[in-house]
């Protein structure tokens, strides 16, 4: 007689904290953004960040425009190396023992101006057709998700891996574990019944610390004052739960002493924990006309809005763009057969409603008006406070899919 197979499976997704080196990284070029664009929010912004042991680089394209362009320039020739100094220490990262002591790092600034040639694809002075409209900043294709099983309308792994960090974050920061060091990650193992999280199976949490700190003091303060206070509201925790804590025996070495960070090696972190698929453009350092970002965000505001909407379960949206053209090339919606009405039909809804060009992203997102830097760490997504998490247009989403 053949085996029954169970309708149960596993789905894993991480996290990292803010001081995780590549978060470091994230944080320092999307602070160098927002600093750009306080000094003009039309600036042209493509930071990258490269750190490693008590080290830190900046480089990419920053372009101004317009009379104070050279004024602009050499402020942020100025002050970059502050910015950067700033974040690290503002992180917690005050001391070479722990990878990266904000005061004392060596610093280069590798920053230059934008090229002309990507400047006039998204300027509109470009090609005769295309001339006066802001075009993509690049090529490329975007995803958004969203699924309803959580309040957040995201995934159930990704949204606590986060919280277990942000939980950690706020108890070193506040002194409460006065051992804890400013590197960490975590990962949670959920079964699920077809598409219904029932049960998580697994807890991952490393967390760097202090020498001296037993791993049975770590093991036990992770677990009490961490790990259950989280997840213990899921409901989802039981006996055979299992946690993997501090799993090498010990993590004092950590930050960009450990493992030498990049801006933009998150993207997974960043978005639906692999839940959810992604195009492939990473978000930090990047100012709004760099669609990989902007369209992303409109991506999750379109999915969420579907879902909030009750026009499906889940649903997933995927954009596509051509440098320097100031339409999206293509539109798609899968709702996993999970939809009340076709895919073609609330894909139709969706142009109807939302203006996917690069300037109705911004105008509708107001991403000229927004701190990116507290975007790059704990998720781009599923969190309140950032407009492409608004629900305001599922009311117009609905009404839209009745008519067609």
């Amino acid at each position: 007689m053949a085996a029954v197979l169970s309708k149960t499976h596993l789905f894993t997704s991480e996290s990292v904290g803010e001081g995780h080196p590549d978060k470091l990284c994230d944080q320092i070029s999307d602070a160098i953004l927002d600093y750009a664009l306080s000094l003009d929010k039309n600036a042209h912004v493509a930071c990258e960040t490269f750190a490693t042991t008590n080290f830190v680089l900046v480089g990419g394209e920053i372009g101004f425009y317009g009379a104070d362009a050279k004024e602009n320039a050499r402020k942020i020739a100025e002050n970059a190396e502050k910015i950067a100094r700033s974040v690290a220490r503002d992180i917690g990262y005050t001391s070479e023992s722990f990878g990266l002591n904000a005061d004392t790092f060596e610093f280069v600034n590798k920053i230059h101006a934008q090229s002309a040639d990507i400047n006039q694809g998204v300027a509109g002075t470009g090609l005769d057709e295309f001339k006066g409209q802001q075009g993509a900043g690049d090529q490329g294709l975007m995803f958004g998700f969203a699924c309803n099983e959580t309040p957040e309308l995201m995934p159930t792994p990704i949204v606590y891996a986060h919280k277990l960090l942000l939980k950690a974050t706020e108890l070193r920061k506040s002194g409460k574990i006065k051992w804890l060091r400013p590197d960490s990650k975590s990962q949670v193992t959920v079964e699920y019944d077809g598409k219904k999280p029932v049960r998580i199976d697994a807890v991952v949490v490393s967390h760097q610390h202090d020498d001296g700190i037993s791993h049975e003091e770590i093991e036990r303060t992770i677990k009490e004052e961490i790990i259950n206070p989280v997840l213990s509201e899921t409901g989802l925790l039981d006996a055979n739960t299992k946690y993997f804590i501090n799993p090498t025996g010990k993590f004092i070495t950590g930050g960009p002493d450990g493992d030498a960070g990049l801006t933009g090696r998150k993207i997974i972190v960043d978005t639906y924990g692999g839940m959810g698929r992604h195009g492939g453009g990473a978000f930090s350092g990047k100012d709004p006309s760099k669609v990989d970002r902007s369209a992303a965000y409109m991506a999750r505001y379109i999915a969420k809005n579907i879902v909030a909407s009750g026009l499906a379960e889940r649903a997933e949206v995927q954009l596509a763009y051509a440098i320097g053209v100031p339409f999206p090339v293509s539109v798609n919606v899968d709702t996993f057969g999970t939809g009340t009405a076709d895919d073609a039909k609330i894909s139709a809804a969706v142009k109807e409603v939302f203006d996917c060009t690069p300037a109705g992203i911004e105008k509708t997102l107001n991403l000229r008006g927004i701190e990116y830097r507290k975007t790059a760490s704990y998720g781009h997504f599923g969190r309140e406070g950032f407009p492409w998490e608004k629900t305001d247009k599922a009311d117009a989403l609905k009404s839209a899919v009745a008519r067609l």
